[in-house]
């Protein structure tokens, strides 16, 4: 019997190491034509690959952090609370036990010192009945003072859990209002609605530059303007405000401004080159030279 399960171990093992060759083979050469699919893929997009309930979906998944952290804390703080407690058990008790058996002791002595005729009991019992008195105070001072420090710990951790919990709800209201944008579709409702998550997110890039968009779509171009500069103060390196910046210098006539800010978007997110071909706010410079050199320049950095 113990031969055959050798055997049969034996053929599984080689079983598997064919399969796992053969899977091998098949997945290098499934790479090499994924590759090739994904590079022609790319080639041929119209569009971006990703859309705001991508961002939503990230968003969720903060929300579920956050509150795995919360739990998790609570969780180490009833730990950290329970191990205090049964330390100070612990602690009581022996104090306890010390105090009885050295009543014992006093009393063993006392009786001895009564059979030897000795006439001075009471002022050692006094004695010794002070020297515990002393003791018990010590410890007493000990463990209200660990008690003091495991009070301010957990208020502490309640302040700190209470902020996240208010962090988690004000997540939850700002992935409430971006789904809400997403389904607008007047450019003055979804305004509304980035103000709603700017009055709960004062500082959101993203609720800034999405606004700015809206607000080019009304005309108001000197007030797109200002929230691009806004995020910018906030983010220097945001690549959409720079896009925003250069659609409102466009519609100003401001050309030159405007391919500044697009080479500032290329140089911090190339994914902006296919936006800008087909983007209906630029078509003032798609004769330009600057413009034509901008976009073969970026080509060019892209191949490389």
């Amino acid at each position: 019997m113990r031969c055959l399960n050798t055997v049969v171990l034996f053929l599984a093992l080689a079983f598997a190491s064919a399969f796992s060759l053969a899977q091998e083979n098949s997945e290098a050469n499934t790479a090499e034509v994924s590759e090739a699919d994904a590079r022609a893929r790319v080639e041929s997009l119209q569009e971006p690959l990703y859309n705001p309930f991508v961002e939503r979906y990230v968003l969720d998944e903060l929300k579920q952090l956050r509150s795995e952290m919360a739990q998790q804390r609570v969780e180490l703080t009833e730990k950290i609370v329970d191990r205090q407690v049964e330390s100070i058990d612990r602690g009581v008790n022996y104090a306890t036990n010390t105090i009885t058996y050295f009543f014992y002791l006093i009393a063993g002595v006392s009786s001895i010192l009564v059979l030897v005729g000795w006439t001075s009991v009471r002022d050692i019992k006094e004695r010794m009945n002070k020297i515990a008195d002393e003791e018990v105070g010590k410890l007493v001072s000990t463990y209200e003072k660990r008690l003091e420090a495991i009070e301010k710990q957990l208020t502490q951790k309640t302040r700190h859990i209470d902020a996240n919990r208010e962090e988690i709800e004000r997540t939850q209201e700002v992935h409430a209002l971006w789904l809400r944008a997403a389904q607008e579709t007047m450019p003055a409702n979804k305004i509304a609605v980035y103000d709603q998550i700017l009055d709960v997110r004062p500082l959101d890039c993203e609720a800034l530059t999405y606004k700015a968009d809206e607000v080019l779509e009304l005309g108001e171009v000197q007030w797109a303007i200002n929230l691009c500069q806004q995020a910018l103060a906030i983010d220097a390196d945001n690549a959409h405000a720079f896009y925003q910046l250069a659609c409102a210098k466009t519609m100003l006539g401001n050309y030159d401004q405007a391919i500044h800010y697009l080479s500032e978007t290329l140089e911090r997110s190339e994914s902006y080159r296919e936006t800008m071909m087909d983007d209906p706010a630029l078509e003032p410079l798609h004769e330009l030279p600057e413009f034509k050199q901008l976009l073969t320049s970026s080509t060019a950095e892209a191949n490389s």
